[in-house]
């Protein structure tokens, strides 16, 4: 009997420290960061000693914007993941850039010595005014003689003067400190916000049979972070090709520096919902209309909260009758994608009233309440330690969002040029081959991504009708080879820099077309030729004649190649007649009336058209003609 009681002690104690699970904390480095034009994917990797048996791995000082449902984790190494969790830290706070510390440290010592200023000035007040209390020389009983008013007077000058001096150099020099404090506070303010922000962590739960070091690669999207594509465009004259610099303007606060990272850039949005539209059946009937496409809403994100107004982590949102589903996180925020034709929206949470609300909105916040006869039936249930065979089997059950993977290695690109273009499906990216620093401030930092080397047919085009003035245009072919994404562009053309332009590939054509601002060089002028202006009544009709020349002068050192446009009236009505006299051999477009003229010009030649027209109407009437 004895025995038996010692040996079910002993396997009740050998459970009790089987069940013992090591927590191992584990500090990393940004490797690599894709950014998106909204978002950016960060990648961090870690070599990790881990003993036999379960082992808890957090990786701690992370960003607090992850998005949970983007997490990610790859081992390599005789290691099995069994579950990742992701939550946030309130007590260990993130820890300051040292460019902040050293700014706070800066404030510290300038509040220090305001206080002292303030100090000094108020000792000042106070002998002022004890200065100014006792001015009376003498008492009733004693007489006042010449000699001891001149000395007062004198002592009270001279006293006076000296605290009045202090107090003026006293106030400078608080003015100063104070200017200097409101400069470190704007700089202050510029690099970080005054919140204190909780740490991410991401806890990962593993199991090896023997003492190994395996690899992990944690990966997950984080907000406050995005590009946008900006352009230098050069041309050195019109015989050369086109330099298109492609730059993207990089920006962060995801409270994390990223240090001597591999930085990428893709086209592509995480925020923009992948779910193709559906046509409705067109049924035509008497008193049908045909059916209507409004903006469906793709997404919904928002917070679920108790009656309190405390979040709800582990709320569960669904889209009803589908298995689409989301869960909130340590706030109670969700985000969730949607199928077409999703109207309802159902929140549930243990112990708390399921609620179904319609989608009316993209942002969606819910307050949930207690459920009183839910929480009497709630049973608690405790699970013990899985075996070997249990634990082997793959997760039954994972977080929402989170994809854990098993690899044996991980193969790593080289890149042999400044940059490396992918084609995705649906995006494009840009790696920078050179490590790259980006700090946590929110400041703007352009990072030269490409640079093109384009071929390009250059002509100069003038409206002179508008403006007297020519613009050299550069026009590319093939321009979509290049995935250019539409930006502003900052214009230089003969080594100067001109102006800016607006690179839009949304509707372009065949022919990409570049505007690299005006040339001062080609003289434009359009005038009225009045020898020409007639007018002149014939029965009961009035007829009016106008002519315009435009000249076009070549004063650069090379041929040209030049558009010009013009116009002359339309009439929508019979009783008006338009006549065109002579447009100098352009092109006459009848519906707009545009006349075109294209043509070359050789260096310091000069080309005169003439547009000349007839309009007749009924004289009774008045007609504005230009």
């Amino acid at each position: 009997m004895k025995a038996i009681t010692i040996l079910l002690l002993s396997l009740i104690f050998s459970n009790l420290f089987a069940q013992e699970i090591v927590e191992k904390e584990i500090k990393t480095e940004v490797n690599e960061v894709t950014v998106f034009i909204d978002k950016a994917q960060v990648t961090r990797q870690k070599t990790v000693d881990v003993n036999s048996g379960i082992t808890i791995l957090k990786f701690i000082n992370l960003s607090p914007f992850i998005d949970a449902k983007s997490i990610q984790v790859k081992a390599s190494g005789e290691v099995t993941v069994l579950a990742v969790n992701h939550q946030q830290n309130f007590i260990d706070k993130l820890e300051k850039s040292e460019e902040v510390k050293k700014i706070e440290e800066k404030l510290d010592d300038l509040n220090d010595q305001i206080k002292l200023e303030e100090t000094y000035l108020s000792i000042l007040k106070d002998e002022l005014t004890f200065l100014n209390d006792n001015r009376v020389i003498g008492g009733k009983n004693n007489e006042l003689n010449i000699s001891t008013l001149k000395d007062a007077s004198e002592f009270y000058s001279t006293k006076l003067t000296a605290l009045k001096l202090k107090e003026i150099e006293r106030n400078n020099a608080l003015e100063k400190l104070r200017k200097q404090k409101n400069e470190l506070q704007n700089q202050l303010n510029t690099l970080t916000s005054k919140k204190e922000f909780a740490s991410g962590e991401i806890l990962v739960k593993v199991q090896s049979k023997i003492k190994t070091n395996p690899s992990f690669e944690l990966s997950y999207i984080v907000d406050n972070a995005g590009w946008y594509p900006t352009y230098d465009i050069r041309a050195n004259t019109i015989n050369d090709p086109v330099e298109i610099i492609y730059k993207a303007n990089l920006r962060q606060d995801t409270k994390v520096d990223w240090k001597n990272v591999k930085l990428s850039f893709s086209s592509s949005n995480p925020n923009s919902s992948g779910v193709a539209p559906e046509l409705k059946t067109y049924y035509l009937d008497y008193y049908s209309l045909p059916p209507i496409y409004n903006k469906s809403i793709n997404s919904v994100s928002g917070r679920v909260l108790d009656q309190e107004n405390n979040p709800l982590p582990g709320a569960t949102v669904m889209v009803p009758e589908t298995t689409i589903g989301a869960v909130t996180d340590m706030n109670g925020n969700y985000s969730i994608t949607l199928p077409n034709n999703a109207g309802y929206l159902t929140f549930s949470f243990i112990g708390f009233k399921t609620q179904t609300l319609p989608i009316t909105s993209s942002v969606i916040n819910v307050k949930m309440f207690e459920d009183d006869a839910a929480l009497q039936e709630t049973v608690v249930v405790g699970y013990g330690i899985q075996n070997d065979a249990e634990i082997s089997k793959p997760l039954q059950s994972r977080v929402a969002g989170v994809s854990v993977n098993k690899t044996r290695s991980r193969d790593v690109e080289s890149i042999a040029i400044p940059f490396e273009k992918t084609e995705n499906q649906t995006s494009i990216n840009f790696k920078i081959s050179t490590p790259y620093s980006v700090n946590s401030d929110n400041k703007n930092y352009s990072v030269d991504m490409v640079v093109y080397q384009v071929p390009a047919f250059f002509q100069y085009y003038s409206v002179p009708k508008i403006e007297k003035e020519a613009y050299l245009i550069a026009n590319i072919t093939d321009w979509e080879k290049f995935n250019l994404l539409e930006g502003e562009a900052n214009i230089f053309f003969e080594g100067t820099f001109v102006g800016k332009s607006l690179l839009d590939v949304r509707f372009a054509s065949d022919t990409l077309q570049l505007s690299l601002g005006k040339d001062k060089n080609v003289i434009v002028n359009r005038e009225k030729e009045k020898d020409f202006e007639t007018r002149q009544f014939i029965g009961s009709k009035k007829e009016e004649s106008k002519s315009w020349k435009t000249t076009i002068r070549n004063n650069k050192s090379q041929e040209i190649n030049m558009v010009v446009l013009d116009q002359a009236p339309v009439s929508k009505l019979e009783e008006i007649e338009v006549t065109i006299q002579n447009v100098s051999g352009g092109k006459l477009n009848k519906e707009s009336g545009e006349v075109r003229w294209e043509f070359a010009l050789k260096p310091m030649e000069k080309k005169d058209f003439d547009l000349k027209y007839s309009v007749k109407y009924p004289k009774s009437r008045d007609l504005t003609i230009e």
